[in-house]
């Protein structure tokens, strides 16, 4: 059924089924992960375990941190294993809306955002979390332990490699805007520099309050930027498409109609032949009937 003969209800169905989907497999992923809650936490604190001072763990305020934390952290892995497949449903649900030369898009766009989430996620971990976590530990009074809270820490976590995560995602966005016509490439060149400077605010916006963070995700955003752009002329936009399938319907109306005229033009001709032949047999049959008076007149005239 296409995305123009569904009703607003069958939509919200639909959208239901694919949301049932999603929550279903992080949940899946979340109960085979959730026995190594706590390995899993144990990973994702390397990068601040490794700058902290000899001896020293992280604390764990709350009451229930130690448990719930971990748990937390198992849940939010999960969502990002699950990725390819949340994505894919969200491009699934789109897709009826699309060109059938659009709809041929969808995989590699799962795939390629798949693949730079994650590539945002590793950035974040391997390059971004211990430049960080080095600064911040080497900045502060020396009379002050650097001990950060479970929570906390995970909290920070979460919202930078997310924020990394997104950001990665900035050619596919710029693709898009540029395949449905939003933008054009000689635009996005054009203002240039409000992007570089919007990568920054949005950095700023993204992570914590400090320039490296700032400056570690803006940079890649507008690398990224600058490859969307020479990858959006490969992409056949929505209006240099619908112009092609335009000329090749008129194209197909002009030669359907010339069949038409040609049908018309030998039905015409079959008539007019058939009206020809029709006199000529006319023409013929007054013939026999005058030889038939004439030889008549003629057998009167010897009887006479």
């Amino acid at each position: 059924m296409n995305s123009g003969d569904m009703t607003f209800i069958q939509h919200l169905v639909e959208l239901r089924d694919k949301l049932l989907r999603s929550v279903v497999a992080i949940l899946i992923i979340f109960i085979g992960i959730f026995p190594f809650a706590n390995e899993v936490y144990s990973f994702i604190a390397a990068p601040i375990v490794g700058v902290l001072p000899t001896d020293t763990n992280i604390i764990a305020i709350g009451v229930i941190s130690p448990f719930l934390t971990p748990l937390k952290m198992a849940l939010i892995f999960a969502v990002y294993l699950a990725m390819p497949y949340l994505l894919y449903q969200l491009w699934s649900f789109i897709a009826p809306a699309l060109y059938k030369h659009e709809k041929q898009l969808v995989i590699p766009l799962v795939v390629s955002s798949t693949i730079l989430f994650y590539a945002g996620l590793l950035f974040s971990f391997y390059i971004v979390f211990p430049v960080i976590f080095g600064f911040l530990a080497s900045i502060g009074p020396s009379i002050v332990d650097f001990t950060p809270d479970i929570q906390y820490y995970l909290d920070f976590v979460l919202k930078v490699s997310f924020a990394f995560g997104v950001a990665f995602e900035v050619p596919i966005a710029t693709i898009l805007l540029i395949m449905f016509g939003v933008t054009t490439v000689e635009t996005l060149r054009k203002n240039r520099p409000y992007v570089i400077i919007g990568a920054f605010a949005l950095g700023m916006i993204l992570t914590p309050p400090d320039v490296i963070s700032q400056t570690l995700i803006a940079i890649p955003m507008w690398l990224l930027f600058e490859a969307g752009l020479i990858l959006a002329p490969l992409i056949k936009t929505r209006s240099r498409a619908t112009k092609k399938d335009e000329e090749n319907k008129k194209q197909n109306n002009n030669y359907k109609d010339s069949e038409v005229n040609d049908q018309e033009e030998d039905s015409s001709d079959s008539e007019l032949e058939a009206e020809i032949d029709k006199i000529d047999d006319e023409f013929a049959k007054m013939d026999d009937e005058f030889a038939d008076y004439i030889r008549k007149l003629d057998e009167e005239d010897k009887n006479k």
